[in-house]
Formats: structure tokens, sequence, C-alpha cells
């Protein structure tokens, strides 16, 4: 009887242990489970907080930090659609540091760039910059940007609609970006990608269809407008091309401009989906053609520039804020009618950055003559901006606006 009683108080012991093991388990796994929370909460609180702190942040005031170990964000020679107009190490430039600056707002930080993240942002969707040379820059910047985190075979490059739409596509995704040329907005005498040196340029400010019909459905649109209407006046047609009653006038600047805005945010309001697409305008780019703005010589242009400019506030002569304020205008006339459209302001920062065009180092469409040969700054191109580079950092403020919408 005895060891029949050891055995059952044996028995006994055992499952008040085990019971009192199982309680020690479930209360460390409480206690855990409570610390993993409370940790992803703080963690939540904190995106979150990142988020709210972002969508108050000024992106556009702030200044240029050298950053070599961050950037540049890829390298040239890897992005396999690279523009030749744009690889400025390609084509001889030795000094590469206009590759590392980063933008720093004063309020916040730019979220890093993250290929992987825009592209499921992207999925199932087209995301459509149109303009002219410097937003099909901006186009090649984004498509360097993320295409070396897609497989070769995943990845792809078609043109149509008479080489005006240029179309990248991850297969993963079933997304692309892309570029549709339209460097005034409106349909103009300058519309064919290829030939559009024209000596008088022609605008019909009230005709758009011709380019809309091609990013109608597109779920990101990103505008630009600027270069092309850098002149006293234009020629104002109404009516079509060819058509020999036809009206034409010649319209000063900047009322030419705004028409043909008026026309292009009229079209945005009839047919764009609210629900569905996301709209960008792009401001104006700088050109950097004459030093003595930012205290060179005289005469002297982007040629040989080897820094940025330094002088907050630095605004050259290129940029007209006349122009500027139409847009202002426009887009906050838009908003008022309920449809959204995001300025990326990127004017003011990219003043400051005179050395970050390709100046003589790019492929030449024509044969240099010897009086340009002998005087590179005659070719210099002060206007379009190596890559990588500053466009870089004009996607990097449409993922933030992408991001956090």
């Amino acid at each position: 009887m005895a060891k029949a009683h050891e055995i059952v108080v044996g028995s006994t012991w055992g499952i008040r242990n085990i019971f009192q093991s199982l309680v020690a388990i479930l209360a460390t796994t409480l206690v855990v489970t409570a610390i993993y929370l409370t940790q992803e909460g703080e963690q939540w609180s904190q995106d979150k907080t990142k988020l709210h702190s972002l969508s108050k942040c000024d992106f556009f005031s702030g200044k240029w930090v050298f950053d070599n170990e961050s950037y540049p964000l890829y390298k040239e020679q890897q992005c396999t659609f690279m523009s030749d107009q744009l690889a400025c190490e390609k084509f001889g430039r030795k000094d590469l540091s206009y590759q590392n600056w980063k933008w720093k707002p004063h309020q916040c930080d730019l979220p890093r760039f993250n290929a992987t993240t825009l592209l499921e942002r992207l999925r199932n969707k087209r995301m459509v910059f149109v303009g002219d040379s410097l937003n099909r820059g901006q186009w090649v910047s984004m498509v360097c940007l993320v295409e070396s985190s897609i497989p070769p075979i995943l990845k792809s490059m078609r043109t149509i609609a008479n080489g005006s739409l240029n179309i990248f596509k991850a297969q993963e995704y079933n997304a692309t970006i892309e570029f549709y040329w339209a460097p005034l907005l409106v349909e103009s005498n300058s519309d064919d990608p290829v030939n559009h040196r024209v000596a008088e340029r022609t605008v019909r400010v009230h005709g758009i269809e011709k380019h809309a019909k091609y990013w109608t459905d597109a779920d990101i649109l990103v505008f630009n407008t600027f270069l092309w209407w850098r002149r006293k006046a234009m020629n104002v047609l109404w009516g079509s091309f060819g058509d020999p009653n036809g009206v034409m006038k010649k319209v000063g600047m900047v009322r030419v401009y705004e028409m043909a805005l008026r026309t292009w945010s009229d079209w945005l309001e009839v047919h764009i989906n609210r629900n569905k697409t996301n709209l960008f305008f792009v401001s104006m780019s700088p050109t950097h053609q004459k030093a003595h703005e930012w205290g060179g010589a005289e005469g002297e242009n982007c040629y040989n520039e080897r820094d940025k400019i330094s002088e907050e506030g630095y605004w050259g002569n290129g940029s007209y804020p006349s122009m500027m304020r139409v847009v202002e205008n426009v887009i906050e006339d838009l908003n008022g009618r309920g449809l959204k459209v995001e300025l990326l302001n990127i004017t003011q920062l990219s003043e400051y950055r005179k050395e970050g065009h390709p100046s003589i180092y790019r492929k030449q469409w024509d044969p240099l003559t010897e009086e340009q040969l002998s005087n590179p700054k005659t070719y210099a191109d002060c206007i379009h901006w190596c890559l990588p580079g500053v466009p870089d950092v004009w996607n990097e403020l449409l993922y933030a606006y992408i991001l956090n919408p």
C-alpha cells in the first residue's frame, strides 16, 4: 500500500509540476506577446508619425548635402536604358561629384527610394510622364531607379505612336513607366519626337486630344511644359494644320502659355477619373547659361563648373516667375474644382546645381565645327541634366508623394 501511495503522490506531484510549467509558459508567452505588440504599436506609431510629419513638411525648402556613401542611387553604366544625351560619365566627364548630392528638406528627411516598394504601388498600373525632353530625362531617371531590381527577362522597352510614346514594362508587376512626347502639351508643329526644330513655332492652344488619347487611362500622370515656351510670342492657330480656312495670330508670352494650360486643365476636369488617377505637374527646370548671374565671368556658362551654388534663394534669369504664377493659378483653380494636382516645385532646388548639366559631356547629334571645338562653351548643354543626378531627386520627391498620398 505504501508503495502504491508513493506512486499516487508522485503522480499528483508530477501533474502539479506540469500544470505549473504550463502556467509559467503561458505567462511568459503573454509577456512576450505584450512586449511584441507594444513594440509593434510603437513602430506603427512611429511610422504613422513619420508619414504625418512628411505630410506637414515643405519638401522644396532645404539644402543639398554631399553624400558619397548613399548616392548615387544607381550606376550610369549599369542602367540598361540610359540616354546618351544624359550619360555624362560615358562621354568623358571625369569629376563625378555631381552624382553624390542628396536633397535635405529643412523640416524632414525624404524617404529613401525603394524600387520594390514603388513597383508594388505600380502593380497593374500605368505611370506616364508627359512633356518635353526634361520630363523625358526624369522618366529615364525613374526607369534607371527601378530597373536594376528587375531580372533582364522580366523587363522590356518599346516605342509606339510614331516614336512619341516610350513604354518601359516590369512584367512581374504588370506595371509600365512611360514617356509621351508633347513638349507644349497642346498640339503644335513641334510634335514630331525627332524632327521638331522649327523656325516659327505654332500651337493649337485648344487642341489636346491628339496627345491626350495616349494617356487617358493612366493611373499616375506627371506633366511638365516650360522650355519650349521661352520666347516673346508664338503663333496661335484656330483650326487645324493644313486647313486653308484656319486663323493664325501671334500671341505674346505669358498669355499664350496660360491659354494652353487652361485647355490642359479643362481636359483634365472632364476626362480624369478622380478615384483612380493621381496628377502631378513638374515646375520649370532652370538653365545655367549665364555665369555672371552666380558670380562667374561674363560670357561664360555651365561649362567647366564643378561646384553647386551656395547662396540660399539663388534665382537665375532663366526661370520666369510670371510663368510659375500661371502654373500655380491654373492648379489652384483645378483644386478648387475638386481635382487635385500636386505641384512638384523643383525649380529652386535645381537652381543651385549649375554643375549638374551635361555641358560638353554627351552625344553630339550633329558634327561639331572647328569653331565650336576651339570654344567648347559654345556647344555646352546647360539645359538638360546628367544622370545619375538632379532628376533623381525630382523622382525622390515624386516617390514621397506616391508613398504618402
